[in-house]
């Protein structure tokens, strides 16, 4: 049976959050973009509109089209426009805090067999789904930024997700052009934040030491290893800040120091070099 676009709602109007409205409403979801402040939201759709206005450019959508995809989208401050969506995503900070608050939010507002989603890249399910009376509809859905370029989703059990859940998740998922994997148990950082934070992590201590160069470690995975592009300039893309707490969500929970985020990115962040989105991470932008 071919899968209807229903009515999605994401919490969080950051690059993650815009990025999943902007390739759901263009799927043909009406979407409810929510995040507290109207600033937020006026850079979120901003965003959204910029990315559009970029692909009509290049041939790869048309303009009509991308407009019907912008009336598709409403932004709100206000959390109780979620009630009604078949899906909700939470896409906010990394911080279990701010993402308990939210789904004890979610838990009374959303409407019976929606289906509650984080983008988390490392926080397990789990944790996530406890302070909810419905365990069984809450699911990570792990898209990869920038959200209208990569293909990659991952879909994460909690230990008592459903299968009904996790169903309608890869549906949703797959509806927006995305391919997915599975991730049957979620250990923190799951199969993708996993790989690439242990790399990172030793990437940027052979930087840190004086082995060899940002540009050179990069070039090494790049040529070696076939990888798109090197561990470090990942970092700058994703943003420093974004991968020490990634790293430091996975060592807290593991104790494995391999994923002990180096004191170089501990420090660039607090100087506010956290990549291209600063202008200076560990390349110049």
């Amino acid at each position: 049976m071919e899968f209807v676009a229903g009515k999605l709602a994401v919490i969080g109007a950051g690059l993650m959050g815009a990025g999943i409205a902007q390739v759901s409403a263009q799927a043909g979801w009406d979407v409810v973009l929510r995040d507290v402040t109207d600033e937020a939201l006026t850079r979120g759709t901003d965003g959204i509109r910029a990315s559009y206005e970029k692909f009509v450019a290049k041939g790869k959508l048309a303009a009509a089209d991308a407009e019907a995809a912008l009336g598709r989208i409403t932004a709100t401050t206000d959390l109780d426009a979620v009630a009604d969506a078949d899906v909700v995503v939470e896409a906010v900070f990394e911080k279990i805090e701010v993402k308990h608050e939210i789904f004890r939010a979610l838990d009374k507002i959303a409407k019976d067999g929606a289906v509650l989603a984080s983008n988390t890249s490392a926080i397990p399910i789990t944790k996530i789904a406890a302070v909810t009376e419905r365990p069984e509809a809450v699911v990570g859905v792990h898209f990869f930024s920038p959200v209208p370029m990569m293909q990659l989703v991952e879909l994460v059990r909690g230990h008592k997700t459903s299968d009904a859940a996790l169903a309608t998740a890869r549906s949703f998922a797959e509806s927006v052009g995305k391919t997915c994997i599975v991730v049957n148990r979620d250990v923190a950082g799951f199969v993708t934040t996993r790989l690439i934070s242990a790399l990172v992590v030793e990437a940027a201590k052979l930087y840190e030491s004086g082995v060899a160069t940002a540009e050179d470690i990069d070039l090494a995975c790049r040529l070696g290893f076939g990888h798109a592009m090197g561990p470090l300039a990942t970092t700058d893309l994703t943003g420093v800040d974004i991968l020490v707490n990634a790293t430091g969500n996975i060592y807290a929970e593991t104790q494995d120091e391999k994923f002990a985020p180096p004191e170089l990115m501990r420090r660039m962040v607090d100087a506010g070099d956290i990549g291209r989105k600063s202008g200076q991470g560990f390349y110049t932008y």
